[in-house]
């Protein structure tokens, strides 16, 4: 049996629920809050197919299943990254009205592989996901570091191992 661990992120966002479950599910573009790929969804259903795919959808990043979908409260869903040969965990994304206004965003990464490389991503991987879905939801955009590094990802994606392209990932 493989040691599991659980790592919990909160931040609190200035503005409506409604714009903070947005961006979390959006399908419509690039999602700038998750490491500006495009998300894939079959269905927002439990049972529905979950994938992150690059701006040009060659490569795919994480593959999940939807386990829950309650708008705008809670999402559930496996993840995997399609580079590592770690089993998948779970996140879940709870979303709470603030008493003096404004959202009470957790980010939940559950059932993680003890010392994986999923693990290491998933700890600062997971810092940077709130931090980026508060200056979006607040400030329209990304913070400036954070569009650094999205660019110096985009340069770097020829270097994409081959098993992370899209085709091995419908």
């Amino acid at each position: 049996m493989v040691d599991r661990e659980r790592a919990v992120f909160n931040i609190h966002i200035k503005g409506s629920i409604d714009a903070v479950w947005a961006e979390i599910v959006r399908t419509d573009g690039l999602n700038q809050a998750f490491f500006n790929m495009r998300m894939e969804v079959d269905r927002f259903a439990p049972g529905g197919k979950l994938r992150m795919r690059t701006a040009d959808g060659k490569y795919t990043g994480v593959v999940g299943e939807i386990l829950e979908y309650d708008p705008p409260r809670r999402f559930v869903h496996t993840f995997r990254f399609t580079n590592f040969d770690d089993p998948p965990c779970r996140m879940i994304y709870e979303l709470r009205e603030a008493a003096g206004g404004g959202v009470d965003f957790t980010l939940i990464a559950e059932d993680i592989p003890v010392g994986t490389k999923t693990a290491k991503q998933l700890g600062s991987g997971g810092k940077m996901i709130i931090k980026t879905l508060k200056a979006i939801v607040e400030r329209g955009r990304p913070p400036i570091g954070t569009r650094m590094i999205y660019t110096l990802m985009k340069l770097m994606t020829p270097l994409t191992p081959k098993r992370c392209r899209s085709e091995h990932w419908p």
